[in-house]
């Protein structure tokens, strides 16, 4: 698995879109949306791989802020980034408590079908060059991937 415990920020020169959205179902669907609205608008098309593990990626993270990072009222923010050769997705929840863990080896095909839960995170360690988690506060917590692209 690709978890690691810190990644640098992205650089003030970098292209980037951030926007606070509700902490529902429909607030993830509109992140995933958004995500590859974005990822278009930079000249990433729509139909590219990229842009495909991109919102992938962005679904499951936003999925699991509305599920597991949740407190009533609060919303949860999506970043993105465009690095050289990289794209950036974080998503920050206000449950820093609730970190992801990253299986020591990853299940069993069999194992991960049988789960009722937990397959997210392997789909973002398919799909991401590393990716990662930090709580930066008392208050909040932030999951990032970085999905790669042809620059």
């Amino acid at each position: 698995m690709k978890l690691a415990d810190a990644a640098p920020e992205p650089s003030a020169s970098t292209e980037q879109f951030t926007v606070r959205l509700s902490s529902t179902r429909r607030g993830a669907r509109l992140a995933r949306r958004l995500t590859a609205e974005r990822l278009a608008a930079w000249g990433i098309p729509y139909d590219s791989e990229a842009s495909h593990a991109a919102a992938a990626v962005t679904a499951e993270l936003t999925a699991n802020a509305i599920t597991h990072g949740r407190l009533p009222g609060r919303d949860f923010l999506l970043s993105l980034a465009r690095l050289p050769g990289a794209v950036r997705i974080e998503v920050t929840d206000t449950r820093p408590e609730r970190l992801p863990k990253a299986a020591a080896t990853p299940p069993t095909a069999l194992d991960a079908l049988e789960a009722e839960t937990g397959r997210g995170l392997l789909l973002v360690a398919a799909y991401a060059a590393k990716w990662g988690c930090q709580a930066r506060d008392a208050h909040t917590k932030t999951v990032w991937a970085e999905i790669t692209h042809p620059s």
